[in-house]
């Protein structure tokens, strides 16, 4: 087991502090809290949660009480107070929680652009070599820089004056920070569209956008130029998964939204993610998420009440 753990900078553990009280009383429910700048939401939860399987959109998730630890594949990533998470990819992966109702899990997450990452890329134009390895989710330390732009974000978030006319410059000012950081090459592969892990990046955003079709080694391979066998080994160096095990987990979690959200029924759901046999689905499902469809969703509506 491979433990990406960054220590926090000194002072990160006041920074903290001082972001938990500014974004609690702007939470209004468990989990997800959408804020008054678009692209940005705010992350509770009171109570511990087992490694459970989830999907993060490309974004930086900035803890600022209680801890998480995400499993992909053989790596074990912390992310604790005084810490951020950059996910460049939307990758399917195991997420452990740790929060209660006296220290709730606090947290802010920024979604990340595209255009925004492009443009800000292309105007910084190339920083000094950096070694540092390009990594699909990786926790970072928060820097001083970095400290300042979260808590300008967070304090924008209860003006809705500021939030209108400066909250684009409050993420700009984050993301700025984050290009700086340890995972700015990991940000700059995005938008540089160049060498093998550029290459693997389309191939994901194809799958995510017809995760339902059906799909070859043979065919990702050749939408990536690449042979099937140079292929599979980088994918599954990013992705920690084989392509075929990459687009199971990606459907089960598609579905489970699906269900979470009551639009569909089992067998809508299964059909809807690319599944031509329900019982095969259930199957699937209760292997990846311990319990079969509609159990799941029982319990995760009891959970949120």
């Amino acid at each position: 087991m491979l433990n990406d753990v960054s220590n926090p900078i000194p002072h990160a553990a006041d920074t903290a502090g001082e972001l938990a009280e500014c974004i609690t009383p702007l939470i209004t429910q468990q989990g997800m809290t959408a804020s008054a700048l678009s692209g940005v939401s705010l992350l509770s939860l009171d109570r511990h949660q087992p490694r459970t399987p989830l999907l993060y959109q490309p974004s930086l998730i900035f803890i600022a009480q209680g801890r998480k630890i995400g499993y992909l594949g053989d790596r074990e990533i912390h992310y604790d107070p005084g810490q951020y998470l950059v996910q460049t990819l939307p990758l399917p992966f195991e997420c452990e929680t740790y929060g209660s109702p006296e220290a709730p899990l606090l947290g802010v997450s920024i979604q990340l652009e595209p255009a925004l990452l492009s443009e800000m890329v292309t105007t910084m134009g190339e920083p000094p070599d950096q070694q540092q390895a390009t990594l699909p989710m990786a926790s970072v330390a928060m820097d001083p820089g970095m400290q300042a732009a979260v808590l300008r974000l967070a304090r924008a978030l209860h003006s809705p004056a500021e939030c209108t006319t400066m909250g684009r410059a409050r993420i700009r000012d984050v993301v700025f920070e984050a290009l700086k950081g340890e995972q700015g090459p990991a940000l700059r592969a995005l938008v540089r569209g160049q060498g093998h892990y550029a290459r693997i990046v389309q191939v994901l955003s194809s799958l995510h956008r017809d995760f339902a079709d059906d799909y070859s080694v043979e065919q990702l391979a050749r939408q990536a130029s690449m042979s099937p066998s140079t292929f599979h080994q980088h994918f599954k160096q990013i992705t920690r998964a084989s392509p075929a095990q990459y687009i199971k987990q990606l459907r089960l979690i598609k579905a489970q939204q699906l269900l979470l959200q009551d639009d569909h029924n089992v067998s809508q759901a299964a059909q809807a993610v690319g599944y031509r046999s329900v019982s095969q689905f259930s199957r699937d499902y209760k292997r990846y998420f311990g319990d079969a469809p509609l159990q799941h969703r029982r319990q995760e509506h009891a959970l949120r009440r």
